[in-house]
């Protein structure tokens, strides 16, 4: 049996109404059905390097943060493929309770201080499975804010939505092909995500 577990994060969407210099995206909500049992869906979902799979259509360069990808922890860096400036972010399964939640908490944005969470809640429906996914955001800064504003919730639910379509086809229209894993992100001092484990001092001499 697959383990579960939790760690402190807010798993509840901030109040919308909240000042300009907090304001957040979110919550932005869409579901699927797919045809398949949730214990398989799940453990398809709480392996991090399988989001490249069906994610990348709206991120690139997405790199494991430690060779641990399923579970409490696993965290990976990516680049958005947003409008505007490039913008990296991080994520990390910080709520994993098997076979219902799994909340990702991600950092992006200049200096990673825009926090967001992504909430799978996976409920059975017959033989099927119901997959919800909430995003929402918190602003650092009243700018950052205004840049959300410009159409940043459209854009999400249209990702998150096409992100669930190709979902359910991994399961329902099973590729010939093996489908794409993330890979491990090399030993770049200056680029490592802050939830992985960083290489002894001796590994980044030999490697410069």
């Amino acid at each position: 049996m697959r383990a579960s577990g939790t760690c402190r994060s807010p798993v509840a969407p901030p109040d919308p109404g909240a000042s300009i210099e907090s304001r957040p995206v979110g919550p932005v909500t869409v579901e699927t059905v797919i045809s398949a049992p949730r214990e398989a869906v799940f453990d398809f979902i709480g392996d991090l390097a399988n989001h490249v799979a069906f994610t990348d259509h709206f991120s690139s360069d997405f790199r494991l943060a430690r060779t641990k990808s399923y579970g409490l922890g696993a965290a990976a860096r990516f680049r958005l493929e947003n409008p505007g400036p490039v913008q990296w972010a991080e994520v990390q399964f910080s709520v994993f309770e098997r076979p219902r939640r799994i909340v990702e908490e991600g950092r992006s944005g200049r200096f990673a201080r825009n926090k967001f969470w992504t909430v799978w809640d996976l409920s059975p429906e017959g033989k099927a499975t119901r997959v919800e996914l909430t995003f929402w955001t918190e602003p650092a800064t009243r700018w950052d804010s205004f840049k959300e504003a410009l159409g940043a919730r459209g854009w999400v639910k249209r990702q998150n939505r096409t992100a669930l379509a190709r979902l359910r086809k991994v399961f329902e229209e099973p590729p010939d092909k093996p489908l794409a894993r993330a890979t491990v992100a090399g030993l770049e001092p200056m680029t490592l995500p802050r939830f992985g484990d960083h290489p002894s001092r001796e590994r980044l001499r030999a490697k410069g």
